[in-house]
């Protein structure tokens, strides 16, 4: 009979913007695996409300795209987990709803900012730390968007199309330290998130919020969204022995959505 392989017990994980929505769900999953958690956000607010469930997690206030505070957060990190074995690195912004020729370029600078320049400056300052572990792992949440051509979102798909090849590349430099690095890649996640978008897309193409939304659903061949637990299980699965072989790759968690 095989061995059923467990999660390994302990694991030290950091998971950016892990206060509220898919960040919370993927620590809240590391958490049931008896982890031990630190997360980052930009919100207070989200970091009070979080600690007030989870006590025992660490928390740090931090922007992503702000290497000075990223490299603070990593301190407390340090500090507080006394090292690092998980980075998920979570954070980003949905950018503009517009036309390339009606982007702000100062709306483009920031989401490329805190999307593509954020999940390097965390990776940075994990690796000498993560080089220490012997289950380390990277886990890099980009979006279909990665994969899908995204009208009217071009700041946003551009950099998650970067971050799978930032991933991709980072797996071939570090799988010889035994660091797995792999993306994955959200479908319509279900909340208030994905409303802002498809409220902002509903005015662009002047038809109503539920008739937009139903169109949503049904660019994927489920014709449903999907949850943040549906992207955090994933997530535990590749940072557990199952996934000990897996490494480079992009997974969708989407329902098969076929165009956007």
């Amino acid at each position: 009979m095989t061995e059923k392989l467990e999660m390994p017990s302990g694991l030290r994980v950091l998971v950016t913007a892990g206060a509220a929505g898919i960040g919370r769900a993927i620590a809240e999953e590391f958490d049931t695996a008896h982890a031990k958690i630190h997360v980052c956000d930009l919100s207070q607010e989200a970091l009070d409300a979080c600690r007030a469930i989870h006590p025992d997690w660490g928390y740090s206030l931090c922007d992503v795209s702000d290497e000075k505070q990223v490299a603070r957060m990593f301190e407390d990190v340090r500090d507080h987990l006394g090292g690092l074995d998980v980075l998920v690195n979570n954070a980003g912004i949905a950018g503009p709803t517009a036309g390339v020729e009606d982007i702000n370029p100062q709306d483009w600078d920031l989401t490329v900012r805190v999307n593509l320049n954020g999940q390097f400056y965390c990776a940075h300052h994990a690796v000498k730390l993560l080089k220490q572990s012997d289950n380390a792992s990277i886990v890099c949440i980009a979006s279909i968007a990665g994969r899908l051509a995204y009208a009217n979102r071009t700041p946003y798909a551009a950099t998650k199309w970067a971050i799978r090849g930032f991933a991709e590349s980072l797996a071939c430099e570090l799988g010889p330290a035994g660091i797995r690095v792999n993306t994955i890649l959200p479908g319509i996640v279900e909340g208030p998130r994905i409303d802002h978008v498809i409220r902002a897309r509903a005015e662009k193409e002047n038809v109503s919020f539920d008739d937009m939304k139903k169109t949503y659903k049904n660019m994927a061949s489920l014709q449903r969204m999907v949850t943040a637990q549906d992207v955090a299980r994933q997530v535990l699965f590749l940072c557990s022995p199952y996934g000990r072989n897996i490494s480079g790759q992009s997974i969708s968690v989407d329902g098969h959505v076929r165009a956007l």
